[in-house]
């Protein structure tokens, strides 16, 4: 009597273990009935009839990632160039993921591989570089159009590197050494600019004083014999400081001259103004 009760109890037992099914969290699990589809289990505990319905497919819904391998693509203006980049998805629909294609990873390998050699290839080297979040856009939207269809969507996409002809790299660096070279020395040439207008400025400013104080104390012509005489002492040491210069002399009683009619022009100059401004002939 108690052999037919053990062997019941032992049948329900085996009975619970081969329906119970526990679905970790994060995962989906397809079950048919008789060789057709027939519901989804859901992350926890799940029971079905045994031999009558059976899990088919058991995959996870969190975010995966796809490596795609260094691929040999041309551009738009004739450059071949080797990119590689990972593409990271998701299953949204196990059903159609499970149904609708047969090897899920490999098909977004392929389809990831054409459709970025088709995207690159409307582009130029230049594009490719500089809009890399266009181009990237452009991909993914591509892609899920296809990829619906498949249950899974496509997040992001990130070419991790573009590796270039090395006679077009050394194309480029010389490129961007001959750029640095011309903004080099246009900034050299706009420095000498602006110090020669300063120094103009500073020039003029120095005569303007000069004519002034000529004007107000007639007297201070032998002050300025004398600055003009020291200018020319200090401007024959510095020539002779240099091996392959030529120190030439001149007399700075003439110059001095010469300095003085220069001012006096100045000076009648600004007189013959004001008289203009003034109104009177």
């Amino acid at each position: 009597m108690e052999t037919p009760i053990i062997f019941i109890v032992l049948v329900l037992i085996g009975y619970a273990l081969g329906s119970a099914k526990l679905i970790n969290q994060g995962n989906e699990a397809l079950v048919e009935r008789l060789g057709q589809y027939h519901r989804k289990l859901k992350p926890g505990l799940n029971f079905i009839v045994p031999l009558v319905y059976q899990i088919v497919m058991e995959d996870t819904t969190r975010e995966q990632f796809l490596d795609i391998k260094p691929q040999n693509v041309i551009t738009q203006d004739n450059i071949y160039v080797e990119v590689d980049a990972i593409v990271y998805w998701r299953i949204r629909d196990i059903e159609r993921s499970f149904y609708a294609i047969e090897d899920l990873q490999g098909a977004l390998i392929q389809i990831t591989t054409t459709t970025l050699r088709e995207i690159i290839a409307q582009n130029t080297l230049e594009q490719t570089n500089v809009s890399r979040a266009e181009m990237h856009s452009a991909i993914i939207d591509q892609l899920n159009h296809v990829t619906a269809d498949w249950g899974v969507e496509i997040l992001r996409l990130d070419l991790q590197r573009i590796t270039l002809p090395e006679s077009v790299r050394r194309s480029r660096e010389e490129e961007q050494a001959a750029v640095i070279r011309k903004r080099a020395l246009i900034t050299e040439a706009e420095g000498e600019k602006e110090a020669a207008i300063k120094k103009a400025e500073g020039t003029m400013a120095s005569v303007q004083i000069i004519s002034q104080a000529l004007r107000s104390n007639p007297d201070s012509r032998d002050i300025l014999r004398y600055l003009v005489a020291q200018d020319y002492v200090d401007a024959s040491q510095k020539l002779g400081e240099s091996s392959n210069a030529k120190i030439v002399f001149v007399d700075p009683a003439n110059s001095s001259e010469m300095f003085q009619e220069l001012i006096a022009e100045s000076i009648n100059t600004e007189s013959n103004g004001k008289k203009s401004e003034n109104g009177n002939p």
